[in-house]
């Protein structure tokens, strides 16, 4: 069986072990606005609000509260040793090390789907296994990039907002 967490952003650094950037951690509430995060493509003109996201199609997760994206590089994460998986630039900009392939099953990725993200840079899928942190964040789960797909790997939209595109486009009368 696959299970699901959140995908959540806190402003702990890491500590001694890897980068020093912002953690990422998988949390089980659904009411926590720090887990929300933004689909975007890899030039804001290249993901119009409301396209569908295609399979094989690199994207930025950029979260809603603090504009950090999704990062990933070759630090060792501090609990399972695996790909740290941290927040990381200002804005929604950061640096190539930011974009994702989302993986999935037919043609878009559609909103009840589990898919995966397979980062471009290093090649691990972004994943979360049982690994807890202690105190400050006693309970929250360690994101964090595997080689390897497997069941720790799959992710689904959870809740948000889905903007579904128009068919044909807006009209409106000049006042």
């Amino acid at each position: 069986s696959v299970e699901f967490s959140r995908v959540h952003k806190i402003d702990i650094r890491e500590g001694t072990r890897g980068s020093g950037q912002q953690s990422v951690t998988g949390v089980e509430a659904s009411d926590d606005a720090n887990s929300y995060w933004r689909i975007r493509g890899k030039s804001d003109s290249s993901c119009q609000r409301g396209t569908p996201v295609k399979c094989g199609q690199a994207i930025r997760l950029t979260h809603v509260n603090t504009g950090k994206n999704l990062h990933t590089h070759h630090f060792p994460s501090p609990l399972s040793n695996n790909q740290e998986v941290s927040a990381f630039g200002d804005d929604g900009e950061g640096d190539d090390l930011d974009f994702w392939i989302v993986q999935c099953s037919g043609s878009y990725w559609e909103r009840e789907d589990a898919v995966r993200f397979k980062h471009v840079g290093t090649e691990v899928f972004l994943s979360i296994t049982g690994e807890q942190y202690g105190h400050p964040i006693r309970g929250q789960r360690e994101v964090h990039g595997m080689p390897a797909a497997n069941h720790h790997n799959y992710w689904k939209a959870m809740e948000g907002v889905f903007i579904k595109p128009s068919l044909e486009p807006a009209k409106h009368d000049e006042l």
